[in-house]
């Protein structure tokens, strides 16, 4: 979550008069994240949250993503629910861009995981995984490798300035993902970015996921190696095996991963640590200093990459492999 563009109070009053939500009390901007602009509101009715969806969100993808969360919630997952408008429509358009107005999730993200936290993740992305398997909708993973060295292609004339040397240590990537990357893994509806602020616990108990507007259609497997990088690095970028542990026996608890996926955790953790360092890579380099986001360090995926490339079975991060 973050916020790029600006909303008076009188146009969201005016705005939110087209919902049964009550009266705007007041509203804020949510600083965190990188992708939209988000507000909390809170009015005569409750709390809710409005995203205003930024350039790098389609608004043909929108039916998606807010569709996936309707979907979701009706096979028992908790994430937050689209509010319709009085007409029916889920879709505004509010300061130029196009946007939503989403239910509130109480709880909050761990700033510290716990091993706790990430077998409750485990499980409850195992959930998403067999929940989504009838969804009607597809999306194609638009930040997979073709997108990937799309980003890299506006950013690879400057990466050196961020980092002596960068330029050639992700193109000989490039070059190992295109010769290894599996095309033959069970595939369905993933999140693809379930880091721990998108993820609510109220204590020890996960009270919802939210900020599906990565989600796509791609491996299952590799949803998991993208929350092997987001919840089991500690802050001085070291691996911690016990979570990592816990991550994996969650989710097998409720999905068990095949021989095949676990044969292929350590390339895809190595991919899904390229593509979280290209997009923040971008962000670095391209966001304006004036708006309200925070820019996240691209060398913190870097080291992460550089420690799958020592991985040779997901034993080592704590697989139960026969």
């Amino acid at each position: 979550m973050a916020v790029y563009t600006d909303i008076s109070e009188t146009e969201l009053g005016a705005f939110l008069r087209g919902y049964d939500v009550g009266e705007l009390l007041s509203y804020k901007g949510i600083a965190e994240g990188t992708e939209n602009s988000n507000f909390l509101l809170h009015t005569t009715q409750g709390s809710f949250i409005l995203t205003l969806y930024e350039k790098r969100v389609d608004r043909d993808d929108l039916p998606f993503f807010l569709g996936m969360m309707e979907h979701l919630a009706k096979k028992g997952l908790s994430c937050p629910l689209p509010v319709h408008r009085d007409d029916g429509v889920v879709i505004g358009e509010l300061a130029g861009r196009p946007c939503a107005v989403i239910t509130f999730l109480e709880g909050m993200w761990p700033r510290r995981p716990t091993v706790t936290h990430c077998r409750e993740v485990g499980k409850a992305l195992a959930q998403m995984h067999l929940a989504g398997a009838d969804f009607p909708l597809r999306r194609t993973n638009a930040l997979s490798v073709d997108g990937w060295q799309k980003l890299w292609a506006q950013s690879r004339s400057r990466a050196d300035d961020v980092h002596p040397g960068l330029v050639r240590e992700v193109d000989a990537e490039f070059d190992a993902i295109a010769h290894h990357w599996p095309k033959d893994l069970p595939e369905g509806l993933i999140h693809a970015d379930l880091f721990p602020d998108n993820v609510f616990f109220i204590g020890d108990r996960l009270s919802g996921l939210i900020d599906f507007y990565f989600a796509c259609n791609d491996m299952l497997v590799y949803d998991v190696a993208t929350c092997l990088n987001a919840w089991c690095f500690e802050k001085d970028i070291s691996f911690n095996l016990t979570k990592g542990t816990a991550l994996l026996a969650g989710y097998n608890s409720v999905r068990q991963l095949s021989q095949a996926e676990l044969d292929a955790l350590p390339l895809l953790a190595r991919g899904s640590a390229l593509r979280f360092m290209l997009t923040r890579l971008y962000d670095w380099l391209s966001v304006s200093e004036g708006a309200l986001v925070k820019k996240r360090d691209p060398m913190e995926y870097v080291r992460r990459l550089r420690f799958h490339r020592s991985i040779r079975s997901a034993s080592e991060y704590g697989a139960a492999v026969a």
